[in-house]
């Protein structure tokens, strides 16, 4: 966490001193003396993380803390992300979870602690974004809050809370476009809709809403950052709203819904086996259940999804998905967080991923954010020292943003006697060696195998020109290339057969069996896995396929199948990432050195 900078968490100084000057007038207008409804509390926190924070144990996004005895805001921030997470107010959702005396004492303490420091307009969380998720979950948890407090604490938060409104109705626009927008339209009509007198901003944040919608959800569900995590969270916010005008029995929006409609079909295809999300392009996992809970609020019959889903493919049989990354990675900038994962894959059996991406390593700080957006952090062919799309140089206090993409991804897509097939190819490689990567992938119809086959070659005259370049610059040794499998951490994993295959192990006690045509060198390497809410990257292992082109055309084919069934189901129900409540969630790994 140390020497992080403010690059990695720009909205923390975007129009800072905008944003204190707005929030300081926010205090003018006449305050709210009551809530006149409260919706029911959507956002859940974990009873477990409830008792750690109460324990002065304070886990976020960014950073692992542990000082018993402090509060909140005395706490030492090993970076922004961490103060980024502080100031959301995400640890109300915990404390709430938790319940008891303790849990509640503490949360009136550090809300009214962070009302005395920063109500005012002062410190890092004065941003759209953050004033709307703190809006969020104080008038969520607001009864949780307000129980056994005098009335002068209670005028407290009331009048806290107006101001949230009144800054939010003056500064939404300042939000970028994405989910940061989403979150600071959500808490301005949280608040219009809940406090007293602040009713006359709801019809401005319902066009600001209805116009987010339109604009920013493309017509088949996406969003422009291709996040998969993040159109989770803004499919979540429309729901919390849709509900909430439903309970205040106000009329629905056809945008709204329109929108709901559109992006469930999106998220249900990029829903694994276990659950969870594909991750792809910054995007986690996300919570346990937060994306059944979502689907099932939003009320929206499944559906096939002809073609892709947000760029995604989907291959799915039996108990195994398989999730390709087959479309163009974003521009400008929408590529603030975007990886160079094209065409790279990832496979759940039942409960358990199999083959993963390394994840989004932000919250470890500048180095591993780097090293997650690479194309050898992803289950995909990368040509040694270079990735299929390019970062443009950094500049200080600007997002890092993709300034090479392929200029080219297509994908085709069958089912015959077989299984499921897909075929994908990019030229992410072409400009620099005249390389074209085609990946083929085939699940057989029982879920039982996936077979495929990368080739790099080079088609074209001009490619075949910009490969002999190649060549001479490599001094004729030949271009070095690698296929990775980046396994989950969960995943027992040894070269087998005399050093030709690998068997891997996951905790249900099936066996998959994983071999290769002979074309490229086989090994085990160390992999990590980036997850967000841990303190340290986790450590894992990566099979890898290493060969050298000399020729202009290069084919590679492996295979992944289940040798061995064993007891899914008993297994299949374990939750080995719930945390314990006996011991601290940062106990580290074993050591990973990262190149």
């Amino acid at each position: 966490m140390a020497g992080q900078t403010e690059i990695e968490f720009p909205p923390l100084r975007r129009g800072a001193w905008r944003n204190r000057l707005h929030a300081r007038l926010s205090a003018l207008g006449r305050p709210a003396s009551r809530l006149v409804f409260q919706p029911e509390p959507r956002s859940v926190g974990s009873f477990a993380r409830g008792r750690q924070l109460c324990a002065g144990r304070f886990l976020f996004d960014g950073g692992a803390v542990e000082a018993p005895g402090l509060p909140i805001w005395d706490v030492d921030s090993p970076g922004l992300r961490f103060e980024a997470a502080r100031q959301g107010f995400g640890w109300l959702d915990d404390l709430a979870a938790a319940a008891d005396g303790k849990a509640r004492t503490v949360a009136q303490d550090w809300v009214l602690g962070w009302i005395d420091r920063f109500g005012r307009g002062g410190g890092p969380g004065w941003t759209p974004e953050l004033a709307g998720r703190r809006t969020i979950r104080l008038i969520h948890h607001a009864r949780f809050l307000e129980a056994g407090l005098d009335a002068a604490c209670c005028d407290r938060l009331h009048l806290a809370l107006a101001r949230h409104t009144a800054f939010l109705a003056r500064r939404w626009r300042n939000a970028p476009p994405g989910l940061a927008r989403f979150e600071a339209l959500a808490g301005l009509i949280y608040g219009a809709l809940c406090l007293e007198g602040m009713g006359r901003h709801l019809p401005g944040a319902q066009a600001a809403l209805e116009r987010a919608c339109d604009t920013e959800i493309a017509d088949d569900g996406a969003l422009s950052s291709r996040n998969p995590e993040e159109l989770l969270e803004v499919l979540t916010l429309l729901g919390w709203i849709e509900s909430a005008m439903a309970a205040a029995k106000r009329p629905a929006w056809q945008g709204h819904r329109a929108a709901i409609q559109r992006i469930a079909p999106v998220l249900r295809a990029l829903r694994h086996a276990d659950g969870g999300l594909a991750r792809f392009h910054g995007g986690g996992h996300g919570t346990e259940g937060r994306l059944d809970q979502a689907l099932a609020a939003a009320g929206v019959k499944p559906r096939p999804l002809r073609g892709l889903a947000m760029g995604y493919a989907r291959l799915a049989s039996g108990r195994t998905t398989v999730i390709v990354d087959a479309a163009r990675p974003p521009s400008g900038p929408a590529s603030a967080e975007a990886h160079a994962s094209t065409l790279a894959f990832e496979l759940t059996s039942g409960r358990r991923p199999v083959i993963v991406n390394c994840g989004a390593g932000g919250a470890f700080g500048p180095g591993w954010r780097l090293a997650g957006r690479a194309s050898s952090s992803h289950s995909t062919l990368a040509i040694e020292g270079f990735s299929s799309s390019r970062l443009a140089p950094r500049r200080r206090g600007r997002p890092q943003l993709l300034a090479e993409i392929p200029g080219s991804v297509d994908w085709r897509a069958e089912t015959g006697q077989g299984g499921h097939a897909l075929t994908a190819w990019h030229d992410g490689y072409a400009a620099t060696h005249g390389l074209i990567h085609v990946r083929q992938l085939n699940l057989a119809y029982d879920g039982r195998a996936l077979s495929g086959e990368d080739t790099l070659a080079a088609f074209t005259p001009e490619e075949r020109a910009a490969f002999e370049r190649a060549m001479d610059r490599a001094g004729g040794a030949g271009i070095a290339f690698s296929i990775r499998f980046h396994l989950h951490p969960e995943i027992d994993a040894a070269l087998d057969l005399g050093g030709s295959a690998v068997s891997l192990a996951p905790k249900s006690g099936e066996i998959w069996v994983f071999r290769h045509d002979g074309a490229a060198s086989l090994s085990l390497v160390p992999s990590v896995y980036l997850e967000t809410g841990r303190a340290e990257p986790r450590a894992s292992q990566a099979i890898l396929l290493s060969a050298r082109m000399t020729d202009t055309a290069c084919v590679v084919g492996w295979t992944l199948a289940k040798a061995h069934e064993g007891a899914q189901a008993p297994r299949d129900l374990e939750r080995e990432d719930e945390f314990d409540d006996t011991a601290a969630p940062w106990t580290r790994p074993h050591s990973m050195t990262k190149d």
